[in-house]
């Protein structure tokens, strides 16, 4: 696969960003009808605001959910086949259910307003609750819960327990794997690139996936003066993995904001180099979903996505759209999800 593709979960709910729940929910039906590869196309949602999402579903174009959820099918929607209920219109292409880009078995049948097709939101939940709250025929693909132990699920969802490197060793549970926080809204927050080097590390020689999240807005790192700390960058991640599954030490390319050396490595890395490391980084959650897209095509890596249509393929509300996408290495966003 590319190595950027299905890079990316919305994150939308989330600060900086924080949208409100219908606007989030529509800018992700925009995203899903734009159609980047680099997202994934999976719905980031505390479990505590399951109720919220549901109330929301139908106005921002996807099916509801719930025992009325067979309504959805009125409008000629297509007849869900798969036997968990959930859909039969979309083959996950990537069996680690890292992209959920989804293929429309016929767009004629079953289109929408402005010919959308119906789809079942797909979502990661962020345990915020004691428990899984009961999710009524909504889809859940994988689940990221926080305090470095893993819990009893019922549902048949991957689990990336949170950690940190000072925690490790860690065994993830069964099918699942770890997740990484890359910064927050302090200076503390930002694992050193030695700290994160070492998680990398770790999870490459285990073969173990993870998820990260939090300050990866932007491809480069760089310094932020509001916070008085260098940010990591998404596209330092992306490469110091590659080095760890190569054998290689992961922490030279975490720490270098040389844009070019940066541009040259990507462009450099091999297919089979690609494969491994994208098994092992699964995505990172990002409150804008148009930032990463913006940064690497200013970068040349990827090509030019489509014009913007609708409430737009992503753009963040208020500070965090500060900067401007031509220099991904001196663009500055407030720390997020």
């Amino acid at each position: 696969m590319s190595l950027f593709e299905a890079l990316v979960d919305d994150a939308g709910l989330f600060p900086p960003t924080a949208l409100p729940m219908a606007d989030a929910l529509r800018r992700h039906r925009d995203d899903l009808d734009t159609g980047s590869p680099v997202l994934t196309h999976r719905f980031l949602c505390p479990a505590s605001r399951l109720a919220e999402l549901r109330a929301h579903l139908e106005e921002a174009g996807f099916p509801g959910a719930g025992p009325l959820a067979d309504e959805a099918d009125r409008a000629g929607r297509t007849e869900r086949t798969d036997e968990a209920g959930r859909t039969g219109r979309t083959e996950r292409a990537d069996e680690a259910g890292r992209t959920g880009r989804t293929e429309r078995a016929d767009e004629a049948d079953g289109a929408g307003p402005a010919g959308r097709v119906a789809e079942p939101i797909r979502l990661g939940l962020i345990l915020d609750t004691p428990e899984v709250p009961p999710l009524d025929g909504l889809t859940v693909e994988l689940v990221e819960v926080p305090g470095g132990r893993a819990v009893a699920l019922d549902i048949p969802a991957r689990q990336f327990v949170e950690v940190t490197a000072a925690q490790l060793p860690i065994d993830p549970p069964p099918g699942g794997g770890l997740k990484i926080r890359c910064g927050g809204l302090t200076a503390a927050a930002f694992p050193t690139p030695r700290e994160l080097g070492a998680f990398i590390t770790h999870c490459a020689e285990r073969g173990i996936p993870f998820k990260a999240t939090a300050g990866l807005h932007n491809a480069v790192r760089h310094f932020h003066p509001g916070l008085g700390t260098d940010r990591h960058g998404f596209l330092n991640l992306v490469l110091g993995v590659c080095a760890a599954v190569e054998g290689r030490d992961p922490v030279p390319v975490l720490t270098t904001t040389d844009v070019g050396e940066l541009v040259r490595l990507a462009q450099a890395v091999p297919d089979d180099t690609a494969e491994r490391a994208r098994r092992l980084l699964v995505s990172y959650g990002s409150c804008s979903t148009s930032t990463p897209i913006d940064d690497l095509t200013a970068l040349g890596l990827i090509g030019a996505p489509p014009a913007a249509t609708g409430y737009g393929t992503g753009a963040a509300t208020g500070p965090a759209t500060a900067g401007t996408a031509t220099d991904p290495a001196t663009k500055e966003e407030p720390p997020a999800r």
